[in-house]
């Protein structure tokens, strides 16, 4: 194997790699094939559980020592009932699990965008601007380019690419492969990448035991000129500067990582989802946890910001790495009472997901190269080479948020100076049906868009406009309602207002 390291990780050697028949292959047991296979999926669900009591309460600061985070057998059987919306990281990765069963490993983007887009479970963020935008036609990668989603260098694809490196086992570029079917559904540039990396690190999570070697040999997969890069590259050097206290690392991740420039709600605020700062805390957790599953999980977790999504992702790669029957059975505990039973909003278990994914890692073996013997399985690992470069809101900068709550009846302008502005807001229903508002968005005298507002959170647009092309200088927004009826309400939030920064590339 390229570029492999004795003896970096507490972890030691990779166990997995037990025989070569040829340069980049090895050999591994369809028994321990699936044990990994279910011991991501597992840490997956309990990394998520985990985190779920402080998602989004610590924001721009770690949770402190003194500060227990509780963990029972009951956790996960309770979220499962009362609270299923927490595990959208697992039923968008089910989604794309499921199609590739039933079309096949070849279904296309197209597949994937709508049976993603017309799934009955709630999303946020670029998931559900990548929706909306599949609902009006727009098919990806255009529903996930920035231009189009100002959610795009979000978490979301981060947090559901899972699924592209458990069937994808040893075979990074295979599971890059399947991550630009699948991440540009909703994702570009850094918030792609995001996903890209976790893919990574999980298809290596099957041929080394070695966490630093993961992250350094994943990062391959990202082009080095990218932001993401940047970030990673920087966790990776200071957790080898620093390897006894992962707060150093975080605080010069703050220091030097933490602007959010395309989230409407992360700029001018302490919340942040961006997908490059919250795969640090990721890295983090997975670094300085040692390979011990708790502590991974905690230190995740206690980086703050996107608590259940970031643990979720270090324990799905290091339960891969331990495979399911080396996780502590205290962590595991409450798992078995719902692996059976079907997952919220999708129509199969965790139990036959471990058995779907386990029959697409070997359908993607034999694609690449790779051969099944009786019992054992022989992976052509294949080379890393970066993906392609994408950059998102180059040369724009935030100056202004303006905070707000009006209620348009007819109509209303917001005059603004700058190259760019995103508007948040909401279709409101008054009383019990819900509504499309009909509104008209124009832009110094000239119709920009004419767009169909819902009531309906399921299928909502958010934010409701944006445009980034302008000529730099006065502008003025008008929003009009085309539709005026006593069914809803067009409230306006907030607008975000961004200049052009030469010096931002």
């Amino acid at each position: 194997m390229n570029g492999w390291k004795k003896g970096a990780g507490s972890l030691g050697l990779a166990a997995l790699l037990v025989s070569a028949a040829w340069a980049g292959t090895f050999r591994i047991s369809k028994e321990a094939l699936r044990d990994k296979i279910r011991g991501g999926w597992a840490g997956k669900v309990i990394g998520c559980t985990y985190g779920g009591p402080t998602e989004f309460r610590f924001q721009g600061t770690f949770i402190q020592d003194y500060q227990k985070l509780a963990w029972t057998d009951q956790a996960i059987p309770w979220y499962f009932k009362n609270a299923p919306g927490l595990y959208d990281d697992v039923y968008m990765n089910m989604t794309f699990v499921e199609v590739f069963k039933k079309d096949g490993l070849a279904a296309p983007a197209e597949s994937l965008a709508r049976a993603f887009a017309n799934a009955p479970y709630p999303l946020w963020h670029a998931n559900q601007m990548g929706r909306a935008n599949i609902r009006r036609g727009l098919a990806p990668p255009a529903s996930g380019n920035w231009r189009n989603n100002p959610h795009a260098d979000d978490i979301d694809f981060q947090i559901e690419a899972d699924f592209a490196g458990l069937m994808s086992p040893g075979m990074v570029a295979a599971a890059a492969g399947i991550c630009d079917r699948a991440g540009h559904i909703m994702n570009s540039g850094d918030g792609w990448y995001g996903g890209v990396y976790v893919a990574a690190m999980y298809a290596l999570a099957f041929v080394s035991s070695d966490v630093e070697f993961i992250a350094a040999e994943a990062l391959k997969v990202i082009p080095e000129a990218s932001r993401f890069h940047a970030v990673m590259s920087d966790v990776v050097r200071w957790h080898r500067e620093n390897p006894g206290d992962w707060k150093d690392t975080w605080f010069k991740v703050q220091k030097t990582w933490s602007e959010d420039i395309g989230c409407p709600e992360g700029v001018f605020s302490p919340f942040n989802i961006d997908a490059k700062i919250n795969a640090a805390w990721i890295l983090i957790g997975l670094l300085y946890g040692g390979g011990d599953f708790g502590k991974t999980l905690d230190i995740s977790a206690r980086c703050g910001d996107d608590s259940d999504c970031n643990p979720a992702s270090a324990g799905g790669i290091l339960g891969t790495i331990l495979g399911f029957s080396k996780i502590p059975e205290s962590w595991k505990a409450g798992l078995g009472s719902v692996e059976g039973a079907r997952f919220p909003y999708m129509d199969f278990s965790l139990a036959e997901l471990y058995g779907f994914s386990f029959d697409q890692a070997l359908g993607v073996v034999t694609q690449n190269g790779g051969r099944v013997l009786g019992e054992d399985v022989l992976i052509d690992q294949g080379s890393i080479r970066p993906v392609r470069l994408e950059v998102n809101f180059p040369g724009l900068v935030p100056t202004e948020k303006k905070e707000m709550d009006i209620k348009v009846d007819k109509e209303y302008t917001v005059d603004f100076v700058g190259c760019g502005i995103v508007v948040g807001g909401e279709a409101r229903k008054i009383g019990r049906p819900d509504h499309v508002i009909k509104a008209e968005f124009s832009v110094d005298g000239r119709k920009a868009e004419t767009c169909d507002l819902t009531t309906d959170s399921q299928w909502r647009r958010d934010p409701l406009f944006w445009v980034y092309d302008l000529v730099p200088g006065k502008h003025r927004l008008a929003v009009k309602v085309l539709n005026p009826s006593g069914l809803a309400e067009l409230v306006i939030r907030s607008a975000v207002i961004y200049g052009a920064d030469a010096v931002r590339k």
